[in-house]
């Protein structure tokens, strides 16, 4: 199931709606226009296992581009639209893309590109052209609108920042079919669990780039439903949307159900959201309370699940479930569960270790990057990963997750990973050494801190912390530069160099006493 059925049997169905504008893009539309582009991409040398990529905004021609790649056999990586250039250059070179789309929106990030990836022979854009690059629309328009002679089944290539600073690639075999037969995973998934067909409205109020909201508006729409899409979530909109468009289906993660939840209960309670049937939060953990709160509102329609980019395992829980369970993150429904200490050692219910998920088969590698591969793997089972959460399973084997060992920031459900942050502003003279910890914060669950050690002879103020933020925000993306800066005359280091940040991160959490600053 894909486009191509749908448009033959409801061509003028909408299959995006822009939730702010009500412009949409049919079935009809959406397969002859993936066909153009996957002509065009075919024509420029294009075979099965070659991989394209896509920098933009939410935009209603997002959709098109994934499935001109996903019908044609090829890997399609989206990369984050607020990266810089030498992040998102990094991303389009590693994952040898041969062509890149972006738009005429994001042309100061976008005219610098080429330079990153030589090896990336076409360059198109849409709503607008740049130095560099072709016209999208035209390019396209002389390509025929009829299917490829054949239609092996592609995948995406979706990028995790790493540890080390790099995002690395998740990267998984093709699918031996073709895509007229293949709903992918995550639709078989959302057919099982949560009922999506034909007649599903899916809301998406999340950056397409990321993984969650492109896999599951892709199969969504693979299972002939329609999704409305909205350009940046606003609590508000995203209520009117519901209400507007009747969604049924829809995708959030704990921070956007903070921010409605702080709405005025006249705001609150002046939209009609009796169509919807079912709302996923995954991403991030959410606090209890407000998941209590948003079930209190919207009745037990709120699900939840755990699972990485990786696609290593998966747990669901139900809302009936989770109102006997609170906290609880499911049972798995892919993978078997097993808790184990530093050493891989299995642990007893109820003890906290590092969560592995055991497949029959590695189920992913990361892009060029063996070492960092072997390290998600058991120390006895390569079979067995972790991507690097803590928690303990209970006496009926429902998973908890309690911390996570990687130091991974989740803020508004994006993951940021301190050490790429510690990288960049290291490198600012004033600095001798600094670490990176996510804080509590009431709307994002976690913000980003730096604490900043000196260099010799230099006092702490405020003029100086903002000179260091400005700093990070000249190196890396926005999204993941300090919100704060504390200052300690010496950080904990072992004597091997080892930075300590357990203690770091337990004080602002409340563990071990005060602030140490």
């Amino acid at each position: 199931m894909y486009p191509g059925k749908w448009a033959s049997k409801f061509p003028d169905k909408p299959a995006i709606i822009h939730s702010q504008t009500g412009e949409s893009v049919s079935f009809g539309e959406l397969n002859s226009r993936s066909n153009q582009l996957a002509h065009l991409l075919h024509a420029d040398g294009l075979r099965r296992g070659d991989h394209i990529a896509i920098f933009m905004e939410n935009h209603l021609r997002y959709f098109e581009i994934c499935w001109a790649a996903l019908r044609s056999g090829l890997y399609i990586t989206t990369v984050n639209r607020y990266l810089t250039n030498e992040e998102a250059g990094y991303i389009i070179d590693n994952c040898e893309a041969k062509a890149l789309i972006t738009s005429k929106r994001l042309e100061e990030i976008a005219v610098s590109l080429p330079e990153f990836a030589p090896n990336c022979q076409r360059w198109l854009m849409l709503d607008g052209t740049a130095e560099g690059y072709d016209a999208y629309e035209s390019a396209i328009a002389s390509m025929p609108e009829s299917n490829l002679a054949q239609e092996p089944t592609g995948a995406f290539m979706l990028y995790s920042s790493g540890t080390t600073g790099r995002p690395k690639g998740i990267s998984r075999p093709l699918p031996d079919t073709e895509i007229s037969a293949d709903t992918g995973a995550v639709g078989g998934l959302q057919q099982a669990l949560w009922g999506f067909d034909s007649n599903t409205v899916y809301l998406s109020p999340a950056p397409l780039y990321h993984s969650a909201p492109i896999g599951f508006c892709t199969a969504a729409l693979a299972l002939g439903g329609t999704i409305v899409m909205m350009p940046r979530f606003d609590p508000v909109e995203s209520l009117q949307a519901i209400e507007k468009y009747k969604v049924t289906h829809s995708q959030w993660v704990p921070t956007m159900f903070t921010r409605m939840l702080k709405l005025p209960e006249a705001e609150r309670s002046g939209f009609d959201l009796s169509s919807l049937k079912v709302a996923i939060h995954a991403a991030a953990p959410c606090p209890r309370e407000v998941k209590q709160q948003m079930l209190d509102w919207w009745g037990p329609v709120i699900y939840e699940y755990y699972a990485g980019t990786e696609l290593n395992g998966f747990t669901h829980v139900t809302p009936e479930a989770w109102l006997a369970k609170p906290g609880t993150v499911g049972q798995p429904i892919l993978g078997v569960i097993h808790i184990c200490d530093d050493d891989g050692n299995e642990l007893p219910a109820g003890q906290d270790g590092i969560v592995y998920f055991e497949l029959p088969e590695m189920p992913f590698v990361y892009h060029k990057d063996e070492g960092k591969t072997k390290d998600t793997q058991h120390p006895k089972h390569a079979n067995w990963t972790a991507l690097g959460d803590v928690g303990y399973v209970d006496e009926d084997g429902y998973l908890f997750l309690t911390d996570r060992a990687t130091f991974m920031i989740i803020s508004g459900g994006v993951n940021i990973y301190p050490q790429e942050i510690e990288d960049a502003m290291v490198m600012h003279p004033k600095i001798a050494d600094v670490a990176v910890v996510g804080v509590p914060d009431p709307e994002m669950g976690e913000a980003v801190k730096a604490v900043v050690q000196l260099a010799d002879g230099l006092e702490a103020s405020d003029d100086l912390e903002a000179e260091l933020v400005a700093y990070a925000r000249e190196h890396i993306a926005h999204y993941k530069c300090p919100k704060s800066i504390d200052f300690m005359e010496e950080l904990p280091r072992l004597p091997t160099g080892k930075l300590y940040k357990r203690i770091l991160k337990d004080n602002y959490w409340g563990k071990t006493g005060s602030k140490i600053v």
